[in-house]
């Protein structure tokens, strides 16, 4: 089964719980309900009426069942504006909608379920909504296979404004055999296991203050570490493509991206602050403007050609509270970011460069990637700097790209920036869902604004072009990806406490600290847990913290001069004390998983 298939399936869905909601509580009033990636859902406004709660979902799913037997056929029918909003008179979310649909001047459209055979209309239909479709045809033999069910209610406000009414949203599963569902549902088990907000705290990795505010993350000791060593990381692989450092300031003023043209499209995402002299500047929100001022300094010949500047830095959004959560959407934003000031020629070695860098990032910790063609929508220009031909010449030069790599890769018609397409990296992780990560773009648009040029072999000034690239995407979402993909078991070159010293008794303690002091002078991440509590209890801890690998400490080791060293999993292996640091050295080095 396809994925469009699959859509149809959990749009009729979502038009069966509209039916089922109806018959049981005559007075909710429907308003909006999609396929979703998992399923389906509807929101509903109960209107004061009763409403149903958790206990209900078992309910409202039979009715479900019931009813889709006389679902034999689903059929669309084209309205007017007229009849469609005498139909919906006493739902004003469904005339809301259709009001819009007939300003756009879009067809508006009616789907009927009913009996196979009759021509459905809202006369002799068993459940009418409004909806541009697709659905199955016959739902009742269609969905016969298919595994579905209730999940959860939630809030959600009409239309995403929080200005707005609040509605309740229905959930549901929906997969094409019971198997799948099954499978999602062990998964999303693991994923409740693996969440990275509770292994976050539970390892003491990050935190957040109410003095502080919501969607500004704290890094511990062992946080810090976690980021240091991927940043690191990133600025190794990047040297080796001859990358240099740039330091920018944090605010800029107003004209810098009035001139870039974020002033205008990002208006509502800015932290905006004014000076006591009453000049506007702004807390920046991405690096880019500052970085084209940084090439514009001096004129440059074509032989210095590319310039290659890099910076790990946070930027600041101003997303709204209820869109904020774990490190996956933050108001600080740190960003690894990177872009390259090149001629047109050179913007496929340079992409090709990046991608290597973002391959062998991945590949270290076994994701499995592939790529998003984030495309302009040609239907909505009015969001993108720069005209329709230099996108066209943009999109076409970065689908070649992934031609010749063999991607596995997608179109992403309006996932575009707002000056350039994208290359954007979907990971998938180890309990099989994906996330957008790393991203390379094509930029033609600030280059142009700036009037950014070098100076080609005749002498004269040429238009160069800008590739914008950060290899985490932000440290703080790739951490929490990363976390729940781990769960929470870092290899050992990334683990915060490397390794954990543990002497059995008070006698032991001494040898303990000797060797503590060694693996120190190695450069080891190490914790001696001395005496204090109980060896049981210190070993329980020390797996439950995750710590790769521990030593124990006793009368035998003491007179071997051979280490115990145990991992996280359960595997044991013994060595002597020069062979265990480097053992633990190389497995460093070679940044094993």
């Amino acid at each position: 089964m396809n994925k469009e298939e699959l859509n149809h399936i959990r749009h009729t869905l979502s038009h069966l719980l509209a039916s089922a909601v109806r018959e049981l509580y005559p007075h909710a009033k429907p308003t909006l309900g999609p396929a979703i990636d998992t399923g389906f859902y509807y929101d509903f406004d109960f209107d004061g009426g009763d409403k149903p709660a958790p206990k209900d979902l078992q309910k409202i799913e039979q009715k479900m069942r019931e009813l889709l037997k006389k679902w034999e056929s689903m059929q669309r029918e084209v309205v007017t504006d007229t009849q469609a909003l005498a139909f919906f008179k006493n739902n004003p979310y469904k005339v809301e909608m259709i009001t819009d649909i007939a300003k756009g001047g879009s067809p508006i459209t009616f789907y009927h379920s009913g009996a196979s055979g009759d021509t459905l209309t809202t006369e002799n239909a068993l459940f009418t909504d409004l909806c541009e479709g697709g659905h199955v045809e016959t739902p009742n033999k269609d969905l016969r296979d298919v595994a579905f069910k209730l999940d959860r209610i939630a809030g959600a406000y009409w239309r995403g404004d929080e200005n707005n009414t609040m509605l309740t949203r229905i959930y549901g599963l929906a997969f094409e055999n019971k198997e799948a569902l099954v499978t999602y549902e062990t998964n999303l088990e693991e994923a409740k296991k693996r969440d990275h907000r509770k292994l976050g705290k539970e390892l003491d990795l990050f935190t957040f203050s109410e003095l502080v505010g919501p969607g500004l993350p704290m890094w511990t000791p062992r946080g810090a570490i976690v980021r240091h060593e991927l940043d690191s990381y990133i600025w190794e692989l990047r040297q080796k493509h001859g990358y240099s450092r740039v330091t920018i300031p944090h605010i800029t003023k107003k004209d810098l991206y009035v001139t870039s043209g974020h002033w205008e499209k990002f208006a509502d995402e800015l932290f905006k602050v004014a000076t006591r002299e009453g000049k506007e500047y702004a807390l920046k929100p991405m690096n880019c403007p500052h970085h084209t001022q940084i090439f514009a300094r001096k004129p440059h010949s074509y032989r210095e050609m590319p310039q290659r500047y890099a910076e790990t830095t946070m930027v600041y959004r101003d997303e709204q509270s209820g869109e904020l959560g774990g490190l996956t959407r933050v108001l600080s934003i740190t960003q690894d970011d990177s872009h390259v000031f090149c001629r047109s020629s050179q913007v496929k070695e340079e992409f090709n460069k990046i991608w290597d860098i973002v391959d062998t990032l991945y590949s270290t910790f076994n994701f499995k990637l592939r790529v998003r063609l984030s495309f302009h929508d040609p239907k909505t220009m009015e969001k993108y700097l720069g005209d329709t031909k230099v996108w066209e010449n943009s999109e076409k030069a970065l689908k070649e790209i992934a031609i010749e790599r063999k991607a596995d890769y997608f179109e992403g018609i309006g996932e575009a920036a707002m000056y350039g397409p994208k290359l954007d990296f979907m990971a998938t992780d180890s309990i099989g869902r994906e996330h957008q990560v790393a991203t390379i773009q094509l930029d033609m648009n600030l280059p142009e604004r700036f009037d950014l040029s070098c100076i080609n072999e005749q002498g004269e000034s040429e238009r160069i072009v800008m590739i914008h690239a950060a290899i985490m995407g932000s440290i703080e979402r790739f951490t929490a990806v990363l976390i729940e993909h781990l769960a929470g078991n870092f290899p050992l070159w990334l683990a915060p406490v490397q390794l954990r010293v543990l002497p059995i008794a008070e006698a032991h303690q001494k040898y303990a600290k000797e060797l503590f002091d060694k693996l120190i002078q190695s450069q080891i991440r190490v914790e001696l847990r001395d005496t204090g509590e109980s060896f049981g209890k210190r070993v329980r801890a020390s797996k439950v913290d995750k710590v790769p690998y521990f030593i124990c400490v006793g009368d035998k080791e003491i007179e071997s001069g051979t280490l115990r060293l145990e991992a996280h999993d359960g595997t044991v292996i013994e060595k002597n004390i020069d062979d265990t640091l480097s053992f633990l050295t190389e497995k460093i080095k070679d940044r094993s998983l």
